[in-house]
This record gives C-alpha cells, sequence and structure tokens, in this order.
C-alpha cells in the first residue's frame, strides 16, 4: 500500500481554509495511487492556543463539521486520511489524531505525552491505551508528535502489531534532532514503517522545522522533506516485511528478534509511577 505524508501550512483558527488544503491534497495522492494521506498534528485549526477558552472556541467532536467534510472526501476518492485536530470530548479537550475511511471513523488516538507549549497547555492526557487499527489489510498506530521522544509508544503499539505507525507532528525549533534520528531510531528499534507528518510556516510567532519523513523497517529513509517548504513525501508499505521481526543475518549464527528477545521481566522499574515534577504542571514555570 502507498502512503503519502503532507508537510504543508495550517491557517490558525480557520477550519474552512484548512479543509480546502486537505480536499485538494486528498483527491491529489489518491490519483497519485496512495490510500492512506497523513496530515500534521492540529491541522484543524492550529496549535498555538493561548487559553482554555480559545482552545474550545476552536474545537469540534470527532464527528462535527470538520469530519464530517473529511468522511465525505475519502468516501469519494476511496482513501484513507489521519489528521490531527482539538477535540471536544463533552468537557474535556484533547489533542487527537483521527483516522477516517471510506465508510467512516476507523479509529482516533488522544495525544498521551503533552509538552508545556501551545495547547497541551490545557487539553488533558490521552486517557485511552494505545491501538492499532487496520486499513486495506495493513495495520496503523497513531501517535503525535511528543510521543514519538517515548519508545515505549512505539513499543506498545507494535507489540500490538502495528505495521506502520503515523506521527502528525507540529515539530518547533528545538526538534531537529527528533527530526532527523526519532523516527529511523523507532523504525529500526521495533522493525516497523514510521511516518512523520510536520508542518511549515509560522503561527504566532512560532516556527515549524518541517523535514516530514517516512522510514521503513530496518530504520532506513524512504523519504524525506525538507524544513521550510510545503510538499508531499510518498512511499510503500510492505506488510511482509514489518512482520517480519527475525532478522537472519548468519544463518544459525546471527539472529536477532528485538520483540522475542525483550525481557520484560527486567523492566519493573518503566512501570513504577514517579514523582517527578511535569513542567508548567506541577512545578513554577521557569523562565
Amino acid at each position: 500500500m502507498q502512503i503519502s505524508a503532507v508537510q504543508t501550512d495550517v491557517e490558525f483558527r480557520n477550519p474552512d481554509a484548512n479543509l480546502a488544503t486537505l480536499k485538494q491534497h486528498v483527491c491529489t495522492e489518491s490519483d497519485a495511487g496512495s490510500r492512506l494521506v497523513v496530515f500534521p498534528e492540529c491541522f484543524m485549526a492550529g496549535y498555538c492556543f493561548n487559553s482554555l477558552e480559545e482552545a474550545r472556541e476552536h474545537a469540534q467532536p470527532i464527528d462535527g463539521p470538520f469530519g464530517q467534510a473529511v468522511l465525505a472526501e475519502c468516501s469519494t476518492n476511496s482513501c484513507h486520511v489521519i489528521y490531527g485536530m482539538v477535540e471536544a470530548a463533552g468537557d474535556q479537550l484533547y489533542n487527537t489524531a483521527v483516522l477516517t475511511g471510506p465508510d467512516g471513523v476507523v479509529g482516533t488516538y488522544r495525544k498521551v505525552h503533552l509538552p508545556w507549549l501551545g495547547v497541551d497547555r490545557f487539553v488533558s492526557h490521552g486517557d485511552r491505551p494505545f491501538e492499532v487499527f487496520e486499513v486495506a489489510g495493513v495495520r496503523v498506530g497513531m501517535l503525535i508528535c511528543y510521543d514519538g521522544g517515548f519508545p515505549e509508544a512505539v513499543r506498545c503499539q507494535a507489540l500490538a502489531g502495528a505495521d506502520v505507525i503515523a506521527l502528525p507532528t507540529n515539530w518547533p525549533p528545538g526538534a531537529e534532532q527528533l527530526a532527523e534520528y526519532t523516527g529511523n531510531s523507532r523504525a529500526l528499534e521495533n522493525s516497523v514503517y514510521f511516518l512523520a507528518a510536520n508542518r511549515v510556516g509560522t503561527e504566532r510567532g512560532y516556527n515549524f522545522i518541517g523535514w516530514s519523513r517516512i522510514c521503513d523497517p530496518s530504520g532506513r529513509t524512504l523519504a524525506t522533506a525538507n524544513h521550510t517548504d510545503p510538499c508531499v513525501i510518498r512511499a510503500e508499505i510492505d506488510t511482509e516485511r514489518s512482520r517480519r521481526k527475525r532478522i537472519v543475518r548468519v544463518p544459525g549464527e546471527h539472529i536477532i528478534d528485538r520483540l522475542a528477545d525483550r525481557r520484560p521481566e527486567m523492566y519493573g522499574l518503566l512501570c513504577e509511577p514517579h514523582s517527578l515534577p511535569r513542567p508548567g504542571r506541577d512545578d513554577a514555570i521557569e523562565d
């Protein structure tokens, strides 16, 4: 299956303009043969909200007007789309990625790891286990931006059977090393494809650094974008590769399997609750 990562700017607080961008790319990528098209984090209306009230004003439920319009576009073009939004769910807001196909919403993911930045200062932490969803025989996991810096999250989705992990993101300056190395490392560590769809442009003084990337299960870069321009990158997913975890380099002499060779009984410390203060939430905000 061919997949596409759309690196684009986002018009702040303007879902209609962003929907027009989505429609254009979905049509083009569907014609080019892609069955899954991934857009950046908070694509619906932007990221740099300054208060809970402002974020709430520009949030929607999953089945709101924006979601219904994306569904119609997927139906018209017989493809699947992942996009980011601020989700309104009762009294809570979440930074959410939505996977929609021709027949409806296939799955959603609420961002688990929240930096003290932009709308993430005001939304609630994701409250659901990591899940994997099927698209045309390909098992798709979703994370969002900062989540990609936590290997535990990617490993959970690999153990759940993911072939590809999609990371809608809004990487700002300071995340250059994440953009350059993390996707390749996570792909290699778990023998999965890894797709990061970042945005470009400026929003309320924040620049976004691009460098969207698609990596294969060996950690090799299949496609990458530059750091300034809107563009689309594409790659093919081969599920035989992502599901073949055992790597035989020299038969009988050099064989590895990064899932089978794990020692979970040694990792208890990873699951212990911690008391470290979370920046901006549990301690004073530093200048």
